[in-house]
This record gives structure tokens, sequence and C-alpha cells, in this order.
């Protein structure tokens, strides 16, 4: 088995809503720019990849032709869009090229999929996929086509019994859900905030999965404000426990960063280094239940420099085998290109709390019925934990 792989094409940079849009491609090209400026893309088991659109059958394999063909339409002529099948909307805006720049994050999903499904490459990354709203018949939130679900179903069809998808979006990752709501060889586990708060406006504790697949929709809806401490206990207290139950051939993470404090469009108040965190674990739970295969994806995250860059940065970093302290200085040559480019200061470290270690809890150690976090935690392991024959108050 080969090392590492970083899905990256210049062409990532096409999906552009336009200027003003939260989504702006200046995160994706940035993202690469720090994980190479610390060197992460130059050692012998480190493979940048260069990526494919992915196929009409690609595509088909999820979304409907009446889809497809509205995006197509769409892409040679923005103008038409008229909002039918979520194609020309405010927040999906019409743009030209999109279904090439779109299909292009789904090839590069779907090639990281079959590598590390294959043996080709033990863990992978494609920081353009994470397009985790998508329906089958329409697009949504940001996202044209939904790579994650494409992905998925190539797993599935080259042969996975069990897959998981787990999902650290600040949004409930709803196309996914959507997708594979009853079908049990797919776990979808989301750590978010609260559908009573924030787009989609779904995700809560008793959406627990179709009638064929009970109990593999596994969703924590968390309170706004959530911080470190809640965010991080929270993927403790679920997500180690119900995966070991499911216990997946391969696992397929969402590494939105929209969690963020400073994130514009959101609530919670999770740091970069809680994410750092966070990412580490879900390789932890590759090595301990799918024998390593992993593919790790983007997602949402609209502090385009602050925020996503280093973020992302770190996701590479864990895929690759070389996480990133927090307290590793960013490098200056990174800065400068902000200076130059985009006429701000950047962050001078790859952390956000200078060291300081978050103490989160685990649940193991008694929990809080009247804690906002802990009440959120409750309702998924009272929903989702005894149809896996474990114990919602104790573990």
């Amino acid at each position: 088995m080969t090392g590492s792989w970083v899905m990256w094409d210049e062409r990532y940079t096409a999906y552009d809503f336009g200027p003003g849009h939260p989504m702006h491609p200046s995160r994706l090209d940035l993202t690469h720019r720090l994980a190479d400026s610390l060197g992460l893309l130059d050692h012998p088991d480190v493979e940048v990849r260069p990526v494919r659109e992915a196929t009409e059958a690609e595509l088909l394999s999820v979304h409907t032709p009446e889809l497809v063909e509205a995006v197509r339409a769409a892409s040679a002529d923005p103008g038409s869009a008229t909002g039918r099948h979520g194609v020309g909307t405010e927040d999906t805006p019409a743009f030209r090229g999109m279904h090439e720049a779109s299909s292009l994050a789904v090839g590069g999903t779907v090639e990281a999929c079959e590598a590390v499904w294959e043996g080709r490459a033990r863990r992978a990354v494609n920081i353009a996929g994470g397009l985790h709203h998508a329906m089958p018949e329409s697009s949504s939130g940001f996202c044209v086509y939904n790579d994650i679900a494409v992905g998925i179903r190539r797993l599935l069809d080259l042969g996975a019994r069990r897959v998981l998808y787990l999902d650290l979006d600040v949004h409930h990752g709803d196309g996914v859900e959507r997708c594979f709501w009853n079908e049990d060889r797919v776990m979808t586990l989301s750590i978010h905030e609260t559908g009573r708060a924030l787009f989609p406006g779904t995700g809560f504790p008793g959406d627990t999965g179709g009638a064929k697949a009970m109990d593999t929709a596994v969703n924590v809806a968390l309170p706004p404000g959530t911080g470190d401490e809640g965010w991080l206990r929270a993927y403790r207290a679920v997500v180690p426990a119900v995966v070991e139950a499911f216990d997946p051939e391969v696992i397929v993470s969402q590494h939105g960063c929209d969690a963020h404090f400073s994130d514009p469009l959101a609530h919670l108040s999770v740091t970069v280094d809680a994410m750092a965190v966070a990412t580490a674990w879900v390789r932890e739970l590759a090595d301990g239940t799918s024998d390593g295969r992993w593919i790790a994806l983007g997602g949402g995250g609209y502090e385009l420099v602050d925020v996503v860059p280093r973020a992302w940065t770190h996701v590479v970093g864990v895929v690759t085998g070389r996480p990133v302290d927090p307290v590793t200085p960013v490098p200056q040559s990174w800065r400068d290109h902000v200076q130059e480019v985009y006429g701000r200061e950047a962050p001078t470290l790859m952390g956000d709390r200078g060291g300081r270690p978050i103490r989160y809890g685990e649940w193991s150690e008694g929990h809080d019925p009247e804690d906002a976090v802990d009440s959120a935690i409750m309702a998924t392991r009272r929903a989702i934990f005894p149809g896996w024959g474990l114990d919602p108050y104790f573990d």
C-alpha cells in the first residue's frame, strides 16, 4: 500500500459563485499554498494527484437526469437559470462552467475513494469535496452536486458492506443523509448546530434512518454558542461507541470548518485547535475500525483567510501522517502572500489558543442534565444507543 493522496487541481478555483458570495474559491488556493509552505506535500509517501471530471454515469448514480440537465444548461447560459432544481437560486447561483467545475470536485472524491478502497492509497484528502447539501433532485446550500454521496455510492459498487460518513460541518449533512436514509450499509453521523437555529433546519436526534436502515442516521444537534469543550465532548460521547458497534470498512469524513467562532454564517464557538484534535480522532477511528481506510473532505467554512486555510491544512497534515502543532508559526511567505493579494494581516500561528489545553470531560465522568450541551448529547444517545445494544446513560 502506498502513502497518502492529496487531490488537487488548479481548476478547483473555477467553482466560483461570483463576487460577494460566501463560498469564494480563494479558500482552496490559500489552503493548498499553506500546506505546501509548511512542507506537508514534499514527502516521498505523499502524492499530489491530478483529478478528472466525474462521468455522467457517476453523477447519475446519485442525481436525477433532470438535475444534471439543469446544471448543464445553466453552465452554458447562466442567465437562463430560473431556480428550478435549485440551480440559479440566491444561495446557489448559476455561473458559466458550473457543471465542469462541480464535476471536477466530484471526480476528485470518487478517485480518492477508489484509491483508498483498492489499496493504492492508505488515506486521501480532497479539500474541494464535502458538498453535503446537494440532493438527488436539486442543488442546495452552495452545493451543486453531492460529491460525497457519489463517492460513497462508488464504494458500495466496489463491494464495501459498511461505510461510515462522519460530518463535522456546523450545518447538518442533509443531502448525504437523504441519499442513504434507507441504506443499512451506510451510517451517516452528523455533529452540527441545531436546525432550530441554522440552515438547513434538519438533523434532529429523532431522525434515525428509514425502515430498512434503523439507527444508521445519527444526529447530534448542538445549541448555539457551543465551544471547544462542548463540541469535543459531544464527539467523544457519541462517535466512538456507535462507530465501533457499526464496525465500518471505510470512513468518509467531512471537515467543514464553519463551527469556528469567527465564521459569519453560524453560531458555534469552536477553535482551529479543537478541529485539529477532532481530525486526529477521526484518523484514530479509522486506524481502529477500518484498517486505516479513510477519505477526508472539505466542506463549509466562510472565514476565508484566517480560518479555512489553517483548519484544512491541519486536515492535510493528519491525513499525510504529519500533524501540525497549533503553536507552529504560520510561514512568513504565506503571510506575505495574503498581505499582497488580500491586503490584510494573516494569523501568526496555526492555532487560536496559544497552546492552552482543552478540557472537555469524558461522558464516563458524569453528565449534567441541566447543561444544554449534555442534554443535546443525551437526546442522541437515547435515540441511537439502544438499537446498537449500548447504554445511553453509562459508557
